[in-house]
């Protein structure tokens, strides 16, 4: 079962460009909760809050806890704006979420053991993450932080598939059931390219000495 982590938001009153400007010139960031039977909400959140907690995986694949005045509502991050240059988030989308409804939403791939593996210890051995996040669906109670692919038995030529994951109970690709095209490739381990270097042919090593006896005659 995943972890809940616990957010502190205000009730925003005042909305528009002009008010959402001055609560970014606060140390705010404006945001709207929305979804479930109740109407959507604007809030506002401590930027330092956000920023320290946006470093962290679960802030994008967890349940967090939105405490609004003791109030808490159980929501899913869904959008976040950025600053294009700057270390600022402009704002935020939260989506409130139902025990008993499944929710779809991406959860990160956690890669094991793979510098111990076979090919992970082969010099020449180059293993590709195609993926590093998945797609799921699940109650929000069965909700992993994230999901470990263990590639300690890793060869040179291996592939793991979608279909190879090991999920937790109640959690579900639902791109698994699109067909067999869709059992994409997570993990590859092939031979890496190597470029040998040109080895000096006796012609080129010939025309050295040629060269230095030639200047020695003048």
């Amino acid at each position: 079962m995943a972890t809940t982590h616990e957010i502190k938001v205000q009730r925003r009153e005042d909305e528009g460009k002009g008010a959402s400007r001055r609560l970014r010139h606060a140390g705010e960031v404006p945001a709207v909760v929305y979804g479930g039977d109740l109407k959507p909400v604007s809030i506002r959140l401590s930027h330092n809050d956000v920023w320290l907690a946006s470093q962290h995986e679960w802030f994008y694949a967890s349940i967090l806890d939105l405490s609004l005045n003791g109030d808490v509502q159980k929501v899913l991050l869904r959008d976040m704006q950025r600053h294009p240059f700057k270390q600022q988030i402009l704002h935020l989308d939260f989506q409130r979420v139902n025990a008993n409804e499944a929710i779809r939403t991406a959860v990160p791939l956690h890669f094991l053991n793979e510098d111990t593996s076979p090919a992970g210890k082969a010099a020449d051995v180059v293993i590709t993450h195609e993926l590093n996040e998945v797609t799921v669906t699940c109650l929000p109670g069965d909700l992993p932080e994230f999901i470990e692919v263990d590639l300690a038995d890793m060869v040179v030529g291996d592939i793991v598939h979608l279909s190879q994951i090991k999920l937790p109970k109640g959690v579900e690709i639902p791109e698994l059931a699109l067909g067999a095209d869709h059992d994409v490739a997570v993990v590859v381990a092939k031979h890496g390219r190597v470029e040998a270097e040109p080895e000096e042919t006796d012609e080129a090593s010939a025309d050295v000495p040629a060269t230095k006896a030639a200047k020695d005659d003048e």
